[in-house]
């Protein structure tokens, strides 16, 4: 097994420092898994892990992101996205050719990293590898977490990097002030509709997060392309795809409430995963051409040679 990653030994009270921005959660009910992981003590500029408020050269193009992002993400605008995406009628192609595409964008939402897409995909996958060898659903959701992030290029609309990257968070319900830059949701048009100001909005308590609204962005568009093209990967993997972006719920515990059992199941295994979607981003590169084929059999093995984007 091939990574390139490696992982400093962390310092006691990171985690503080890690959640600086957002509130600690509950993890009393998470898996006990491997956890063989090793967090890094700063990010790609040398700061702490998703932290808004750092200087950096990336802090005010961030927050205009997120400004962008509240403003225009409604329940309207991801209803008609939804429809619009979910025909799934661009183009077909492998999921590795999609791994490829991504290499000419970088998220302008993430605070820790400024390398193309590819790079982080497969940091995250080399990482989980590394600690999960045998579960291999696992390594290959690594992979392609991220991939809706095709979204970004022309053959798919060139959308707005605001509605394809990004942190998420439920609409047709109140905003929740753990939301980033909550401020910038008073020009959102939800955020004095009567429909949509209580805490459980359109929906009820315990409804179940398929049953809940999502901004629209790679998560929700790449749950749908394995979806509806019939993968063999396990609900807690599409569960891991679909919410990876939620850091309001799986950071902070918002919107719980909405949660049914087979969600907090789920839950243990993003809480596990997101350690290595975010603390696996780093400037060192991994040898692409060395892991590929590897990858390649995983995919042969839960998805189809082609899919319909």
């Amino acid at each position: 097994m091939t990574i390139l990653i490696e992982q400093p030994q962390v310092p006691t009270g990171i985690d503080h420092q890690v959640d600086d921005i957002h509130k600690k959660i509950d993890t009393s009910n998470e898996l006990v898994l491997d956890g063989g992981f090793l967090m890094p003590e700063s990010n790609a500029f040398g700061q702490t892990f998703r932290d808004y408020d750092a200087e950096s050269e990336r802090k005010d193009s961030v927050e205009e992101f997120y400004r962008m992002q509240h403003i225009n993400q409604s329940y309207d605008f991801v209803k008609t996205m939804r429809e619009k995406y979910g025909k799934l009628d661009r183009v077909e192609m492998s999921i590795w050719e999609c791994c490829e595409l991504l290499n000419e964008f970088v998220d302008e939402s993430d605070p820790d990293l400024d390398e193309p897409q590819i790079e982080h995909l497969l940091q995250t996958a080399e990482a989980i590898r590394r600690d999960y060898p045998d579960e291999d659903w696992l390594q290959l959701t690594g992979l392609i977490h991220d991939l809706g992030k095709v979204l970004l290029h022309e053959k798919f609309g060139g959308l707005p990097q605001w509605a394809v990257v990004g942190d998420t968070f439920p609409v047709g319900c109140a905003f929740d002030e753990s939301n980033i830059h909550f401020k910038y949701f008073k020009d959102n048009e939800d955020y004095n509709n009567s429909a949509y100001t209580s805490k459980n909005g359109i929906y009820t308590e315990g409804c179940g997060l398929n049953n809940v609204m999502m901004s629209w962005g790679h998560d929700d568009y790449m749950y749908l392309v394995a979806k509806e093209n019939k993968t063999t990967l396990p609900s807690a993997a599409l569960f891991i795809i679909r919410y990876h972006s939620f850091y309001p719920l799986h950071r902070c515990g918002a919107y719980k409430h909405f949660m049914n059992e087979e969600d907090h199941e789920n839950l243990k295994w993003l809480h596990e995963f997101n350690k290595y979607d975010l603390y696996s981003k780093s400037k060192v590169r991994v040898d692409v051409e060395k892991v590929k084929p590897y990858y390649l059999s995983l995919i042969k093995k839960y998805f189809p040679s082609k899919l319909r984007w």
